[in-house]
């Protein structure tokens, strides 16, 4: 109940505020499971997504995020849970894999999964180099992927501001990708490395970026 008084009130909000320019929604399918794979600039990315997209989106996010105490520690994992976001322990290598299976039963219950395949957000604005965690989702489950390009939500609230700041957002979702029948017969690792490198194209196409060329690690603080 909470999910949809927050849907009643957060994408509006943000489309007087910042006023977001929406494209593709049209290829965001209504029903079924799905995956949407995004480049990723800024932690708000994650409320910026199921803001805007036609449908409920499940993100994972940091476990620290549901485990405040407290009236503030209650609203907090409220607010994420409304925005359908599933806790993760970014640190513990057997809860990351036990994500995967979570991300499985989202996809197999016939709604859509949200994904950042860098892994972790980018620090100078470049694109980096896709994990293949989308493309095994995709394949295990049998689902498209609808690559995301997201412009300007790094300056929302830049590295060291506290206050978030009023700025031209651009989302655009992309043609969905369908990896159904076009690798029978190919090695799995060699399937999900082909369908990363072609998800990540689509993605550089609409945002623009530079390409790094690299994997992007996780810093130690973060």
């Amino acid at each position: 109940m909470f999910y949809d008084v927050v849907h009643r009130v957060v994408p509006p909000l943000l489309r007087a505020v910042w006023r977001p320019d929406v494209q593709g929604l049209e290829n965001v399918p209504r029903t079924g499971g799905v995956i949407l794979a995004s480049n990723h600039l800024s932690f708000v990315d994650s409320v910026v997504i199921p803001s805007v997209a036609p449908r409920k989106v499940v993100f994972l996010a940091k476990s620290e995020y549901f485990t405040g105490t407290g009236v503030s520690g209650a609203i907090q994992r409220a607010w994420f849970e409304a925005l359908g976001m599933l806790p993760v322990d970014r640190a513990d290598t057997k809860s990351a894999l036990e994500s995967l299976d979570v991300a499985l039963e989202v996809l197999r219950g016939g709604d859509a999964f949200g994904i950042y395949p860098e892994g972790t957000r980018s620090r100078d604005g470049r694109l980096y180099r896709g994990r293949t965690g989308a493309a095994h989702l995709a394949l295990t489950a049998g689902v498209p992927i609808v690559p995301v390009g997201l412009r300007g939500t790094e300056r929302i609230q830049p590295i060291g501001s506290n206050i978030p700041r009023l700025v031209k957002v651009h989302v655009e979702f992309g043609t969905p990708i369908d990896p159904r029948g076009r690798y029978d017969g190919m090695p799995l690792g060699k399937a999900r490395r082909l369908l990363t490198d072609e998800v990540m194209q689509a993605i550089r196409a609409l945002s623009g970026q530079e390409e790094a060329g690299v994997y992007n690690e996780r810093p130690a603080d973060a």
